[in-house]
């Protein structure tokens, strides 16, 4: 079995090859916006506000800064990690960014409604939402929080500016864009990206413990790969042909099956 160490490598060696003299500006078929996810301190509280109402006050950390995070593209796996600064240039422009649960569902809060603050610090990206506690999505997610059931928070990004190691080895988010994104907590998730290549360390897991048939089937597929091997793919043995089953003898019943058993017994 290959190890994660040899196939950062080889992934690395197939990045520089591809950029040839050309710096690679951005991992290639990488997620436009992808969600990553931070362990995060979240914190729920009721507060009141200046308006006289009752909110559910959600905070805590959507981004760590200057903090490694596994990543694929299509050549294979990769560090990448957002700089310090990257997101100064963002915020300074007043984005509009929703706070959602699993980045799906009604926004809870937003920038716009100024029911949602964000800031950077030397530690992360931070968050904060007041969030309506007559609405039962929102009693649901601070259960949630209060239980630990949801302890990581996400962001949805799109990057501006990031530079490859020397060796392609990492990739630094220099700058990032948060218009109309979104920012909150989510559930665990081993990795959370949606492309096929982001997706692969997944697979390679899966390997181990594949039913047999869908194994085989996969084993197929690959071998007829023309960049992994010029080997005719393996055929499958085919079934083992069941012989039918002997046709009823048509016209004779029980009855008279058993008297025909009886005269060749000569009984009578």
């Amino acid at each position: 079995m290959t190890s994660m160490a040899i196939l950062r490598q080889q992934a690395a060696q197939a990045r520089a090859g591809a950029a040839g003299s050309t710096a690679m500006a951005v991992p290639r078929d990488r997620p436009e916006s992808p969600e990553i996810r931070f362990t995060s301190q979240l914190r729920a509280k009721k507060v009141t506000r200046d308006d006289g109402m009752d909110w559910y006050q959600v905070e805590g950390y959507a981004s760590a800064f200057e903090q490694g995070y596994e990543m694929w593209d299509m050549f294979g796996p990769y560090t990448e990690i957002v700089a310090q600064g990257a997101a100064d240039r963002t915020l300074g422009a007043d984005p509009e960014v929703v706070f959602r649960f699993n980045h799906a569902g009604t926004p809870m809060a937003s920038t716009r409604n100024t029911r949602l603050e964000l800031w950077a610090d030397d530690h992360g990206l931070g968050q904060r939402a007041w969030l309506n506690p007559k609405r039962s999505d929102v009693q649901l997610l601070v259960q949630a929080i209060e239980d630990q059931d949801v302890r990581e928070q996400s962001f949805m990004f799109r990057i501006t500016s990031g530079q490859w190691s020397p060796d392609y080895t990492e990739y630094r988010i220099t700058e990032f864009d948060l218009e109309r994104g979104d920012v909150g907590p989510v559930t665990y998730g081993a990795n959370p990206h949606t492309t096929v290549a982001a997706r692969s360390g997944e697979f390679l897991d899966l390997i181990p413990n594949l039913p047999a048939l869908v194994a085989r089937e996969a084993y197929s597929r690959l071998a007829q790969r023309s960049d992994l091997s010029t080997a005719p793919a393996p055929q499958t043995p085919a079934p083992a042909r069941l012989e039918p089953p002997a046709p009823a003898r048509s016209g004779r019943s029980i009855s008279m099956l058993r008297t025909q058993l009886l005269v060749d017994n000569g009984e009578s």
